[in-house]
C-alpha cells in the first residue's frame, strides 16, 4: 500500500470543499501545497484543512515564480521566496518543504543558496535535462547531481520519477537503471504522473494517457512510501480527473 497525495497551489481555493471530502472519504492521505508567491492571506483556509486532520508538506515557488537557486543575482529573491514557503510550513506543521534545483547555473550555486537556507526541512528534487521549452539546462537532473547537494547540505530528497525519464532520455541513458540510481539516495518521497517513455519533455500526463509502464515503476517504490499525485487538473470546478488516476493507479 501506498500514501497517496493530491497537489495543489495556495491559490486553488475552488478545490477546498473537494479536497476536504475526498480525504474524509479516505481517497487520499495527505495534501502537497505549492506555495505560490504572496498569498499568506489564504493561509487560514489551508489551516482549516490541516486542523481537520489532513497532513500537509510543502512544495517552494520554482522557476515560473521567480525561485533559481542556480544563479548568485537571484539569491536575494530566492530567500525571500523561501521564506514564504517556510512560513506555509510552520503554520501547516510541515517537516518537508521541496525545493527545485534551479536552471541555467550550477550545483555548487545551488548548495551555497540551500546551506543559507539553513532549513532542516528542504528536501530537493530531481529534474529533467532541459527546460520544457529546451531552452536551459537544469540543475539536479542526474543523481550525482542530486547526490552532491544532499551530501553537501543534508537535505532531504524526493524522486519526480517523471523527470528522472526525462533526464535518462535526454542523456540516452536506460531509464530504469537510471531510476535504480536515484533509488539509491533513499527518496523521502515521490512525484508521479504519466508521459511519453521516449521524450525529454515533461508533460504531467493523466494516467492512461502516456505510455510509462506504471506496474513496473510502481514496483520500483517501497510499500508504505508518500507518492504525490502530479497530473494536469483539467477542471477547474472539481477533482474528478484526480480521483480517475487514483483509481488507475489502485487497480495497476
Amino acid at each position: 500500500m501506498f500514501n497517496y497525495g493530491l497537489k495543489l497551489w495556495s491559490t486553488n481555493r475552488q478545490y477546498l470543499p473537494e479536497a476536504r471530502r475526498l480525504f474524509q472519504k479516505g481517497t487520499y492521505q495527505f495534501l502537497e501545497l505549492y506555495v505560490v508567491p504572496e498569498t499568506a492571506e489564504a493561509l487560514p483556509l489551508w489551516r482549516a484543512l490541516k486542523d481537520e486532520g489532513v497532513p500537509v508538506i510543502i512544495h517552494a515557488a520554482h522557476y515560473g515564480h521567480g525561485l533559481n537557486l542556480a544563479v548568485p543575482s537571484a539569491a536575494a529573491d530566492n530567500q525571500r521566496l523561501a521564506g514564504e514557503a517556510f512560513h506555509f510550513a510552520d503554520e501547516l506543521g510541515s517537516e518537508i518543504v521541496i525545493f527545485h534545483p534551479g536552471i541555467g547555473g550550477t550545483e555548487a550555486e545551488t548548495v551555497r543558496q540551500l546551506k543559507l537556507m539553513g532549513d532542516r526541512r528542504i528536501v530537493i528534487e530531481n529534474k529533467p535535462y532541459v527546460t520544457v521549452d529546451g531552452q536551459k539546462i537544469c540543475n539536479g537532473h542526474s543523481p550525482e547531481a542530486i547526490a552532491q547537494i544532499i551530501r553537501e547540505t543534508g537535505a532531504g530528497f524526493c524522486l519526480d520519477i517523471g523527470h528522472a525519464i526525462c533526464s535518462a532520455n535526454a542523456q540516452r541513458r536506460e531509464p530504469f537503471a537510471y531510476l535504480n540510481e536515484y533509488l539509491a539516495l533513499k527518496p523521502k518521497l515521490f512525484h508521479l504522473t504519466d508521459g511519453d517513455s521516449q521524450s525529454d519533455r515533461d508533460s504531467h500526463r493523466h494516467f492512461g494517457r502516456g505510455d510509462y509502464d506504471l506496474p513496473k515503476l510502481l514496483a520500483l517504490i517501497p510499500a508504505e512510501s508518500w507518492i504525490t499525485v502530479e497530473t494536469v487538473k483539467s477542471d477547474p470546478a472539481n477533482l474528478n480527473d484526480f480521483v480517475a488516476d487514483l483509481e488507475v493507479l489502485k487497480h495497476v
